[in-house]
């Protein structure tokens, strides 16, 4: 139910109705749409007109003949601040690619499709260069055919969309037009392996007096591996994918200005990464990780996991006395399943030959898994008045939505001790052991939401938009965020804008609700290695507070320049200060920690690690875009510019009272890198595309800068920290258009085969002699697409 910090906002929208509606006028009946961050529908679409960074992009040319086959990989390299690469050797962070955008989160960018919210993903990611801690959306859940544009919007948004918008907002629009076309696509890396194969079909059928677009993909992504000699018999590479996907989205006129419109979509994902690698005879895995009598020449386990995503949108459409109204249900599910194979319990297989057999373990286990789910209700409201201040637009409305998060235990062998002496294997699968019954849980929450948005031509020169949201959580309490934005035209060509807001974050469920044990012998006893729930025991004897909101204040300002048709420029500084952030703390035993260590050991944990609230950080950065088309020759040349560079700095550290004087295990150096530079602090890509007659050729040169990762040992312990130097390379395409219908295309990604700076195998994140950082670690890959429209 709403509280009563909601009061006045309600109060606030039902004046705005009255006053309003005395003023309004009919509005235009032309076709219109609406762009992330605004509530305002317009006529057209420019990002240079919009009061805060907006990019958008249609997926034409990337569905067509792009060397991307994915959303994720399509945005890395076409918006300045968006960020996605694949990672390796990081447990389930190798089965789904996460995103952020401006340096911060994967939870910090609020993923919406058709302006309707997206559900995160079960997974949160504990290992990998990027996103640590942090849930996500799974972008590569929705099929590159499927999409019309993608809006990307380069600003705080939570006072208009709620929590997670706080460094931006992508907007996913789906296609509902008539005709079909298909794409069927082959790649691979120029190492050979890691084989890419696409099909996919999209379809839109009139019906009822509307349009229902079908997509249907099938996506096959083999295996790669870059290991060295002396890695064998490790794999470190690509995980192996296959997708099946359908999607629908479709409009449909009801009775005088009543809509119908519904977007359903499905995706089963099988995926396979390959788990550090165990020694064979002669090394010191067996008898503790392997058995000589399985595989006496080593293994490497496979973390398999079979993803299930659902999404469905229905919603209503009406005008009542003027005022556009949108009345929507939305659900999302994501569920992840993980089965370990190609592996063992080696404290079965230590009890077998204790037992006098040949030491035999299981090969494979259900490792447990976890599921999320999410259901929102909106109602949106919102009527133009061309008479109030030079023309106002006034948006008001309400949300509530309803989260699930739960765990489910592997089978026994995933996780048991089963000789349960101490000195002989260690308990669970190898690679990653299941979850346990200790760790199971399901847990749900709800939230409640009013905002009022207005936005106002104030002169012909000026505009200026004004938004308030107050949310309210079962959980934790509520939050009020506000964002004031504006822009003055100094001329046609030259814009000036800028935005000043606050928002927030609420704790995820999975960050609340995650657990994970496994069981480690320490000084000869079994101990459990916990990862512990906000909430727990163990977390409370630590003195770990309730997870709270994390809270930001974003500020951004910049100029577009359009002299022409043709050309056109937008530059925009920003700053994001956000306090409390989550993190998930090091991990805390008798060593780093004695007295906290003997209250662990007392309830038969031996280490424990937690999320906290620990965190103040400030990310500052510049993003400029340019683009440009000309007659040249018999052709037209066009180019493009994408340009980030940023800087993240970690300007506090809030230890809990029982924590005080042990920041450094809190937040080490490591991990504190990790929150400043999991992503490059420059990035550019710069394009261009000729085209004369049926041919097309593309060139896009990208510039990743410098990171700075931390290692294992620590500038403490004299071992430097991993520093990767700027990169540069370049993704080649050529397309001809053999016939009306048919185009076929050729192309290179990372053609000059550019990998991150060398470092040290033994204290990478990954375990090999660099991190999945940049460009990733695979190396040049080529392609071939055929596209058809029928």
């Amino acid at each position: 139910m709403p509280t009563p910090r909601m009061l006045p906002i309600a109060l606030a929208a039902l004046s705005l109705f009255s006053t309003a509606a005395a003023l309004a006028q009919e509005a235009s009946s032309l076709e219109r749409v609406t762009v992330v961050g605004s509530r305002k529908t317009l006529p057209a679409a420019s990002s240079t007109d919009t009061l805060v960074p907006v990019d958008i992009y249609s997926m034409s040319k990337a569905t067509e003949g792009g060397g991307q086959f994915d959303l994720a990989q399509t945005l890395q390299y076409l918006s300045p601040s968006f960020n996605s690469t694949r990672q390796t050797g990081a447990d389930g962070a190798d089965l789904i690619d996460s995103a952020s955008l401006r340096g911060l989160g994967s939870d910090q960018t609020l993923v919406l499709i058709n302006g309707k919210r997206r559900h995160t993903v079960a997974l949160v990611n504990l290992f990998g260069a990027r996103n640590r801690g942090a849930t996500g959306t799974d972008m590569n859940s929705i099929p590159l055919l499927a999409i019309d544009n993608v809006q990307v919007l380069r600003d705080g948004a939570a006072a208009q969309y709620g929590s997670d918008a706080i460094a931006g907002v992508v907007n996913i629009q789906l296609k509902k037009k008539a005709g079909c076309e298909a794409v069927a696509g082959f790649g691979q890396y120029s190492a050979g392996d890691g084989k890419n194969y696409l099909g996919s079909a999209y379809c839109g059928v009139k019906l009822a007096g509307g349009t229902l677009g079908i997509t249907g993909e099938w996506q096959d992504r083999g295996r790669s591996s870059r290991s060295r000699p002396e890695d064998l018999p490790r794999i470190i590479g690509d995980t192996k994918v296959t997708n099946k996907t359908i999607y629908l989205n479709g409009e449909f006129p009801l009775a005088a200005d009543n809509k119908l419109y519904v977007t359903a979509g499905a995706q089963n994902r099988d995926a396979s990464s390959a788990a550090f690698a165990r020694g064979g005879v002669g090394s010191d895995d067996i008898p503790s990780r392997n058995s000589e009598a399985m595989y006496p020449d080593g293994f490497v386990p496979f973390i398999n996991g079979k993803v299930e995503d659902r999404y469905f949108i229905v919603g209503w459409k009406s005008s009542f006395a003027g005022w556009d109204t949108d009345l929507s249900q939305t659900y999302g599910s994501n569920k992840l399943r993980y089965n370990i194979s190609h592996t063992l319990n080696a404290s079965i297989a230590n009890k077998d030959l204790l037992a006098g057999g040949k030491g035999i373990s299981p090969t494979s286990f259900d490792a447990g898994g976890f599921g999320f789910d999410q259901s929102t209700t909106n109602l949106d409201i919102s009527r133009f008045f061309p008479n109030l201040l030079g023309g106002s637009n006034i948006a008001f409305g309400a949300e509530y939505r309803r989260e699930k998060y739960n765990i489910v235990a592997g089978e026994v062998g995933s996780y048991n001790d089963a000789d349960g002496v101490g000195f002989g294997g260690n308990a669970g699968s190898q690679g990653f052991p299941g979850f346990q019954p200790s760790d199971a849980t399901s847990r749900s929450r709800n939230s409640q939401a009013l905002y009022v948005d207005w936005e106002a031509n104030l002169t012909p020169s000026l505009t200026a938009d004004a938004a308030i949201r107050t949310e309210h959580y079962s959980d934790f309490g509520s939050e009020t965020t506000a964002k004031l934005s504006g822009s003055y035209k100094l001329s046609n060509a030259l814009l000036l804008r800028g935005s000043a807001s606050t928002g927030f974050r609420a704790p995820s469920l999975q960050q609340l609700y995650f657990s994970s044990t496994f069981t480690d012998f320490i000084s000869g006893k079994p101990l459990d290695v916990v990862l512990a729930p906000n909430g727990s025991a163990i977390a409370n004897a630590a003195g770990v507070p309730a997870l709270k909101q994390e809270k930001s204040k974003n500020y951004t300002l910049g100029f577009t320049v359009k002299p022409s048709a043709d050309t056109a420029f937008t530059a925009d500084l920003y700053e994001i200060k956000i306090k409390d952030r989550i993190v998930l703390s090091g991990r805390f035993d008798a060593d780093n920690y004695p007295a906290l260590g003997a209250i662990l050991q007392g309830l038969g944990v031996g280490e424990a690690q937690f999320f906290v609230n620990s965190v103040n950080t400030r990310t500052r950065g510049l993003d400029v875009t340019a683009s440009n088309r000309m007659k040249l020759g018999g052709g037209q040349l066009s180019t493009f510019l994408a340009l980030n560079i940023s800087r993240t700095t970690v300007t506090g550290v809030n230890a809990p009272a029982s924590l005080k004087g042990f920041e450094d295990v809190l937040l080490s150096e490591r991990e504190r890198l990790f929150i400043e530079q999991g992503g490059p602090r420059a990035k550019g890509t710069l394009g261009f595309e000729y085209a004369e007659g049926a041919w097309t050729g593309e060139a896009k040169i990208i510039h990743f800068g410098s990171q700075t990762l931390g290692t294992f040992t620590g500038t403490a312990g004299g071992e430097p920290n991993a520093h990767y130097k700027p990169k540069t390379s370049m993704d080649l395409g050529l397309s001809w258009q053999a016939t009306p219908a048919l185009k076929l295309s050729i192309g290179g990604n990372n053609v000059f085969n550019v990998k991150p700076t060398k470092q040290n195998a033994n204290e990478t994140d990954n375990g090999f002699i660099y991190d999945s950082v940049q460009f990733g670690l695979n190396g040049a890959s080529y392609f071939a697409r055929a596209y058809y429209r029928f």
